[in-house]
């Protein structure tokens, strides 16, 4: 770390920070926090103390990371063999107490966070994981290796996705959801397996999404879900009679790329 940044960043006299880290100005690290020879911070983040800061793991401006997160560490996975793998995290994005990230699995590949997520306490976010921008986990929630979130998605407490699921954007799922299939842009799921309960309403509206595109997505909801259709022909009848629009074309690829299949909808029988 340069002498330069020594003098602008504010790290408590216990902390322990290897010579080659890269250290932004107005960066504040805490009491017994540990930073590792292949990091790199961004200008303004705030790390609490007792964090350890591992691997080649690069974070963002103005990220706030609380005490006793682990971020950059070796995958749970007996794949790993000590390659050279990366932890990327973007801006704003806030990691609260004992919250987990691990570097990937696989030379030079990555796990890789966005802007301005939030994940909670105990969190963890597995091997090889993209996590969108504007991610919410909820206490404990649990990403399995190679799990795909995009954006703008909210994962209740307690919830445990599978390895190589995928989670559409503005969907939520349910605290305490076991989730091994992916989950359907816009939708709501929940239980033990996770199945929809219907449309994530206020959290497209709260995404801007205009009401004529929310008009379409619920049209596309009732075809996919309630029609009885197969998700081969469901996608076809989306495609001739839903008018397009980004939302609507997005939802169409991720239907095409459902490689685990989707979550069904729960009935009430």
């Amino acid at each position: 770390m340069s002498t330069e940044n020594k003098v602008l960043a504010y790290i408590h006299e216990t902390a322990v920070i290897a010579p080659g880290a890269r250290i932004a100005k107005n960066v504040e690290i805490g009491p017994y926090s540990v930073i590792g020879e292949n990091v790199e911070i961004g200008e303004g983040t705030k790390i609490g103390p007792h964090v350890v800061i591992t691997g080649w793991t690069q974070i963002g401006k103005d990220c706030k990371i609380f005490q006793g997160a682990s971020i950059g560490e070796e995958p749970q996975d007996l794949k790993f063999k000590g390659e050279k793998s990366y932890v990327f995290i973007g801006d704003r994005t806030t990691i609260r107490e004992g919250a987990t990230v691990h570097r990937a699995t696989g030379e030079g590949e990555e796990t890789r966070i966005g802007n301005d997520c939030l994940l909670m306490a105990l969190t963890h976010v597995a091997h090889n994981c993209v996590v969108g921008n504007n991610i919410i986990m909820s206490n404990l929630a649990s990403l399995a290796g190679h799990c795909i979130v995009e954006d703008r998605a909210v994962i209740g407490g307690m919830a445990g996705v599978h390895q190589f699921v995928k989670i559409g954007r503005n969907a939520m799922v349910g605290g305490m959801s076991k989730l091994t299939q992916d989950v359907v842009p816009y939708t709501i799921v929940d239980g033990h397996p996770a199945k929809a309960v219907g449309l994530n309403s206020v959290g497209i509206s709260r995404a801007g999404i205009p009401l004529e595109s929310r008009r379409r997505i619920k049209q596309a909801y009732k075809i996919l879900y309630r029609s009885g259709l197969s998700l081969a022909q469901a996608i076809a009848v989306i495609e001739q009679e839903v008018d397009s629009c980004d939302e609507i074309e997005h939802f169409l690829r991720f239907l095409r790329d459902a490689e685990r299949g989707i979550c069904r909808e729960r009935h009430n029988d």
